[in-house]
């Protein structure tokens, strides 16, 4: 295993619930929830531990969280300040190393192989990255260290919440043989379901059984879960990697066939993509609907844009075309409703127009507009219509 290598996985603990907690501390000690409402079909977001202590998890639709936790504070996506805060943290990262891999708002890998001599050990540098983020934000995150991605990232979940472990070459083995196979990556619940009927519950049982037998189950993933079963992982931090899409996805209670009670879902989270878009100063030259059927067949529908935009009747417009050609030739009853952005520039880069399009610059002032209102008040507060 390649020791030389000093990578850090910082994860921000139940990010959107934290926020919510810091920006009102009335919300401490309670069972927060950020999402949708249980009215539009919403999903949770986010929740805080309290909330979590009642089986609550993130994805899991809001009504079914209430029904589990009655007496929880609903708290509606902000999505504009959880970016402030995300910024806030990414310049805390650059203090110590460029080389920042982000995940997603509230998670990131840092590789200090070049700041050891600078900083000190990767270890003081974890403490003083978590401190610092504590003493700017008022933030909890959980931080690991190691020499590889895989297992830093194991070492931030380990601990969690406010958790700091540093997993080195001499008890790398000694932490990971105990664990369930399920936390390795790549290891589902159909793949750990599958181990078991094997009699493999653990990462010893898996690095130690015998190849034919995995591969009946894990198929042409063997080598690669054989790997990370023995602590060993050689992806680099991808440190100037730009984020690929931005996504919204909702999966329902029960199996939804109504059009208009899609078409409003995929309102939302057209609205939720592209105000996103505007608040990391971001377009998009793609978009992408996913459909998943009640019986777990996913199709995704896609269209490119002559130009980038990030304003959302443009998106919504697109949108809409590639939902009702959807509805008119593969309609069937949903569990899973998603829109994607792909194709991400910075904004106002690439080929522009000589004069503004008058309707262009009409629907960017009233984004605009909406955005204040919502990160205000809450994303549910305007809604758009078809």
């Amino acid at each position: 295993m390649d020791s030389n290598r000093h990578i850090l996985h910082v994860d921000m603990d139940a990010f959107y619930a934290s926020v919510e907690i810091k920006d009102n501390p009335a919300l401490a000690g309670k069972p927060v929830l950020v999402g949708g409402t249980p009215q539009q079909r919403g999903v949770v977001a986010a929740c805080s531990y309290e909330a979590r202590k009642f089986g609550i998890h993130s994805a899991m639709p809001m009504s079914q969280a209430i029904r589990r936790c009655p007496q929880a504070v609903v708290l509606p996506v902000r999505m504009n300040r959880y970016v402030e805060v995300s910024k806030q943290i990414r310049d805390i990262f650059y203090t110590y190393t460029p080389e920042i891999e982000p995940l997603s708002l509230d998670e990131a890998f840092l590789d200090m192989t070049g700041c050891i001599a600078l900083f000190g050990s990767a270890e003081n540098i974890g403490k003083r990255i978590k401190q610092d983020i504590k003493d700017t934000t008022g933030l909890t995150a959980s931080v690991g260290v190691s020499f590889n991605k895989f297992l830093a990232k194991l070492a931030s979940d380990l601990e969690k919440p406010d958790g700091f472990l540093v997993i080195t070459n001499q008890n790398a083995q000694e932490i990971l043989d105990p664990l369930l196979v399920s936390r390795i990556w790549g290891v589902g619940k159909v793949t750990a379901a599958g181990l078991e009927k094997l009699g493999i519950h653990t990462v010893r049982q898996l690095r130690t059984a015998a190849r034919y037998k995995l591969s009946m189950v894990l198929g042409n993933q063997t080598d690669d879960i054989l790997r990370l079963a023995q602590g060993i992982d050689n992806r680099p931090v991808e440190a100037h990697a730009k984020a690929k899409s931005i996504s919204a996805e909702e999966t329902f209670p029960t199996d939804i066939w109504d059009k208009e009670v899609l078409a409003a879902i995929l309102i939302h989270q057209v609205e939720e993509v592209s105000q996103r878009l505007r608040a990391e100063k971001l377009q998009c030259q793609t978009i992408t609907l996913k459909f998943r059927y009640s019986d777990f067949k996913t199709i995704t529908r896609s269209y490119s844009m002559d130009k980038p935009t990030q304003t959302t009747d443009t998106l919504l417009q697109e949108a809409i075309k590639i939902f009702n050609r959807w509805h008119q030739s593969s309609v069937g009853p949903l569990r899973l409703l998603g829109f994607g952005a792909s194709g991400l520039s910075p904004e106002g880069t690439g080929q522009q127009l000589l004069f503004a399009d008058p309707d262009d610059e009409k629907h960017k002032k009233l984004d605009a507009v909406f955005d204040k209102i919502r990160d205000k008040y809450g994303d549910h507060c305007v809604r758009r219509g078809m």
